[in-house]
């Protein structure tokens, strides 16, 4: 166990907060199974997937459960790599499944009054920069990350699309609706300007100072416009995100569409803004259901 620690902490470079956290895991595990103790070569995958379930059985977590999972198996792999140990009892011992947590979305009135409360800001200029940011979020559907990157040329108004760079580098080009484009253009009439100064930028949004809206900027923006709104719930960038996802697959957008819009690699990952409620898929079934 010491050996072990030592691992952690030098060859890992794990801080020590989290090495403890690791340690205690494994003397739980070894706790359970006092004979395995004497021998860790002796433990096998039954041994495991007991500890697992009386874990489990005792009301823990799934994500906590993952977390000590976690921590037995880098203790085997250690002594499989460092010890030479011939077999890894945790390889076949597969990870809980969380439950799958659903987005948080807010309803269209929702989305509205959060943008009439940045047009409404008494600094104007502000107000064009917040609402054009918020109607391009919710307009199609853009990452924090996304919407922060656009340049100038990648906004094509007479086209009606934003070309957004994504996760590992990938190109799409998305939609964006009248009134983005509406707000946008009043932007670029009037605050980018005024930001921007003698400077220049290829951004798109940007900063007083004239430089590229920082991701921070962006949450103090949404919030500001959040409290002035009066909503209570929770918001963030990405809250916008799902309620444009959602509401295109309320409003009878397919489900592979918006997957090519949200710029998901896979379609699963898609499949969990399907989480309408009763009364929708009733209607849905009754409209489209030759027998419904």
């Amino acid at each position: 166990m010491e050996r072990f620690s030592n691992y952690l902490l030098v060859e890992r470079s794990l801080v020590e907060k989290t090495v403890s956290a690791y340690m205690s895991d494994v003397r739980q595990f070894f706790r359970s199974n006092p004979l395995t103790a004497k021998n860790p070569a002796d433990a096998d995958p039954d041994s495991v997937r007991s500890f697992i379930r009386g874990l489990s059985a005792a009301g823990l977590s799934a994500g906590t459960v993952s977390r000590k999972l976690t921590s037995i198996r880098m203790f085997y792999g250690f002594l499989t790599a460092d010890l030479r140990l011939n077999k890894d009892p945790t390889v076949n011992v597969e990870l809980p499944k969380r439950p799958a947590r659903l987005p948080r979305v807010l309803t269209p009135g929702d989305v509205a009054r959060i943008i009439r409360a940045a047009k409404d800001n008494p600094n104007r200029f502000w107000a064009a920069r917040a609402r054009a940011m918020l109607e391009t979020m919710y307009g199609s559907g853009l990452r924090a990350s996304e919407l922060l990157g656009l340049r100038l040329a990648d906004v094509s108004i007479e086209e009606g699309f934003v070309r957004v760079m994504g996760k590992r580098s990938k190109e799409r080009v998305v939609p964006i609706g009248r009134l983005a484009l509406d707000s946008i253009r009043d932007y670029l009439n009037t605050a980018r300007s005024h930001y921007l100064g003698k400077r220049t930028s290829e951004y798109l949004f940007l900063s007083k100072r004239g430089r590229p809206l920082s991701r921070m900027s962006l949450h103090n923006i949404l919030k500001h416009c959040v409290a002035a709104s009066g909503i209570k719930k929770p918001v963030t960038p990405h809250t916008l995100r799902h309620s444009f996802a959602t509401h295109l697959l309320e409003g009878g957008a397919d489900l592979r569409s918006v997957q090519e819009m949200l710029g998901h690699a896979d379609i699963a990952t898609t499949q969990v803004y399907v989480h309408l409620d009763w009364h929708y898929l009733r209607d849905t079934y009754k409209t489209f259901h030759p027998r419904g």
